[in-house]
């Protein structure tokens, strides 16, 4: 079977014909006209596959993290491949003020989000989103090595992705940016969770499995193992644990894997990207919040716990409070009560129940329909409890940790230093500032954004908006290797093909207007996201406004 798709992609069209850059323009086109007919059967299939047959909120996460996904990445993609024929290089959404005048702690900051097209102002609104160039980077040189690999439409390589096996969007995007901005053929190596969404991929993205840039396979590790090791794989990229990354780098058992990172002798030696895992945090700088800040807070860390059950790398793992901040104990028992509002879902990922029990130190079980309740941990400290802030338990559970100090500056320091310091993983963090510590104290605010070593770091919003724009380059902090993975090597994502990110910073608002789609008790989600879809695909000003509707009424 494996010898037959690599002889397929050797013979493929475009090995002939090139990818130039019209024809990724035209590809970008294309899928995105064929994504639109397979919305129903992809979304069906998804919710079908984690237990929730025709529930709305599961059909409408699914379609907000899956087809939402695939088509806005395309038209941005298409965009800046545009751009890059008439202009000689993606524009950048803000220059009317100099954005390489714009540093961040001395370091280059970038515009990227909102994007001048898809309306991004209007129905995002006050969501803001800047990169922040790694020191010494000359802006002007920030496409160099991309540019490269788009000019020359020569398609020679191989790459394997290995598939996530919780987000739909997760491989898709992963194979759209190794083929059409990489230039290379994917072979997509369907994780066995969600392998059933392996024939509506082939539907949705049809011109890509024609063009011979992408074929999808299914099968368990021992297959995904075989096409890691086939000569004819030129490299690799896999989103999972740390642990199955050292497995297939460095080998299948902890002995094995620590003699050769002693020797330094990987046994793969291809090169290899990653998105690993992420013990995520929800930093809650004290002040004094409003109480309808306090709720909207709430509901964003709430969501963050619950959405896809708590499969998810960028799913809040640590919230980090102060002891003596008079209205925690209010913002717990807010987070408590819309975890008890938000309807429980069926613990569908491999091993998840297991987790639930050795993370929250019991022995529940889930229900006759296999949902576990949803769970967050107050008080907990890293002496008492350490697992559950030095490994990602992959599960619909959090946990709260209060610092004790004598001001909200010391406050923030330390909990920049904890992230830092006692978190695995680099992937992302969110933060929440009261508005008078957030305009008053500016120097501090941007000493910690910079500090905190993450590739993503969301101020009053969940770092899953950052995922979903996508112009925002995606993955951990730089400075990962093969023997310290961390969350990852590499980037995907960045429609605007920037190379020497350091990091993106997303800011938005206290209270998000209209409310967020991912909210437990917004009531339109899936009208909302079937409007913005058909607007994305064809430009009609009534879908906008059916958009607007939707987002404004019964929410």
């Amino acid at each position: 079977m494996i010898q037959t798709l690599i002889e397929q992609l050797q013979s493929a069209p475009v090995r002939k014909h090139g990818l130039t850059l019209q024809r990724r323009i035209d590809l970008c086109r294309a899928c995105v006209d064929s994504i639109i007919p397979c919305v129903d059967e992809w979304i069906q299939a998804g919710a079908l596959g984690k237990g929730c047959p025709g529930r709305s909120d599961v059909l409408a996460e699914e379609l907000l993290t899956g087809p939402l996904i695939a088509v806005r990445l395309l038209k941005l993609l298409e965009k800046s491949f545009t751009d890059l024929q008439v202009y000689g290089a993606p524009q950048l959404p803000d220059k009317s003020s100099g954005p390489y005048q714009r540093r961040l702690q001395g370091k280059p900051l970038l515009r990227i989000f909102p994007t001048k097209t898809l309306w991004d102002r209007v129905i995002f609104e006050d969501i803001k989103a800047d990169a922040v160039l790694v020191s010494r980077t000359d802006p002007r040189k920030r496409h160099l090595a991309l540019f490269r690999t788009l000019q020359d439409s020569k398609v020679s390589k191989i790459s394997l992705v290995l598939g996530a096996g919780n987000v739909s969007s997760v491989p898709f995007s992963d194979a759209i940016h190794k083929s059409l901005v990489c230039g290379h053929q994917v072979i997509l190596k369907m994780n066995p969770v969600n392998a059933y969404l392996k024939p509506v991929f082939e539907k949705a993205f049809a011109p890509l499995f024609q063009e011979g840039l992408l074929v999808a396979v299914e099968g368990d590790a021992l297959v995904g193992q075989a096409l890691v090791d086939h000569p004819a794989i030129d490299d690799v990229h896999l989103t999972g644990s740390i642990h199955t990354h050292d497995r297939i780098v460095w080998g299948s058992s902890p002995d094995e894997i620590a003699e050769r990172k002693k020797q330094q002798t990987p046994k793969l030696t291809k090169p290899v990207t990653s998105e690993l895992g992420n013990v995520s945090p929800w930093i809650v700088v004290p002040g004094k919040y409003s109480a309808k800040q306090l709720r909207s807070q709430a509901k964003h860390v709430a969501a963050s716990i619950t959405n896809n059950v708590g499969f998810n790398c960028l799913a809040t793992r640590v919230i980090i409070t102060s002891k003596s901040w008079k209205q925690r104990r209010e913002f717990l028992d807010l987070i408590q009560q819309y975890l008890k509002e938000t309807p429980k879902r069926p613990s569908y990922y491999p091993g998840s129940v297991e987790r639930y029990q050795q993370f929250t130190n019991t022995n529940t079980q889930p229900d006759e329909s296999g949902c576990l309740p949803w769970c967050l941990l107050e008080d907990q400290n890293i002496e008492s409890n350490p697992r559950v802030f030095q490994e990602e338990s992959f599960a619909c559970m959090c946990v709260e940790t209060a610092l004790e100090g004598p001001t909200d500056e010391w406050f923030l320091d330390e909990a920049v230093a904890f992230c830092n310091n006692q978190l695995p993983g680099t992937l992302c963090a969110s933060i929440t500032f009261p508005k008078q510590f957030y305009s008053q104290q500016s120097r501090l605010v941007s000493i910690a954004l910079a500090t905190l070593d993450y590739g993503c770091v969301c101020v009053n919003q969940w770092s899953a908006l950052a995922y979903s724009l996508l112009t925002p380059p995606w993955g951990g902090a730089p400075g990962a290797t093969l023997q310290d993975a961390k969350s990852g090597i590499g980037q995907v994502h960045n429609t605007f093909l920037l190379e020497r990110v350091e990091k993106t910073i997303l800011t938005g608002p206290l209270v998000n207007f209209p409310k967020p789609v991912w909210f437990h008790d917004h009531k339109n989600s899936l009208e909302v996201g079937r409007e913005l879809i058909a607007f994305y695909h064809t430009g009609s000003i009534s879908h906008l406004f059916g958009l607007m509707r939707n987002a404004l009424l019964k929410t």
